[in-house]
């Protein structure tokens, strides 16, 4: 199975924000999809913290600054 796009996550993680803003979902599923929001979060954090240093070792310094 290949990994998941940003895109994929993303969107899995805004579908859990709807759902819980909803407030339509029982306590214990709230707390599942919370948990499972949490992980996605972490994810998506992570990738854009790992983008971020590629684009900096991409663009070159301004020895000026």
């Amino acid at each position: 199975m290949s990994e998941r796009t940003f895109e994929e996550v993303q969107r899995e993680l805004e579908e859990i924000v709807t759902r819980l803003e909803r407030g339509d979902v029982p306590v214990d599923e709230a707390i599942a999809l919370f948990r499972r929001g949490e992980e996605l979060y972490r994810e998506c954090a992570a990738r854009l913290e790992g983008a971020e240093l590629q684009i900096e070792e991409l663009v070159p310094r301004d020895p000026a600054t």
